[in-house]
């Protein structure tokens, strides 16, 4: 199953700051996301989720999301796209 992967202006922002190669990074991990079976196997459910329920891990970047909640996994919604040292502030 192919899932849908969708920004935030916020998190949209944060990714058109990001130098064009952690771009080029962060999507080809994005496209490795949508096409897995079971994308949160990949994820961390967040502990303290005040800007999201999950966050994948992308090198030394965040991606901390949501899913739909119509129960099926068809939406990631990316809140924001940060440095591990500023995401979680």
């Amino acid at each position: 199953m192919k899932y849908k992967i969708q920004l935030t202006k916020k998190s949209k922002k944060d990714f058109l700051s990001l130098d064009k190669v952690i771009q080029r990074k962060i999507t080809q991990k994005f496209r490795f996301y949508i096409f897995s079976n079971e994308p949160l196997k990949y994820a961390k459910k967040l502990k303290d989720f005040k800007f999201g329920t999950y966050r994948f891990r992308i090198g030394d970047y965040r991606a901390i999301f949501d899913i739909d909640s119509k129960g099926k996994i068809t939406i990631l919604v990316i809140l924001r796209i940060k440095h591990r040292k500023e995401v979680y502030l």
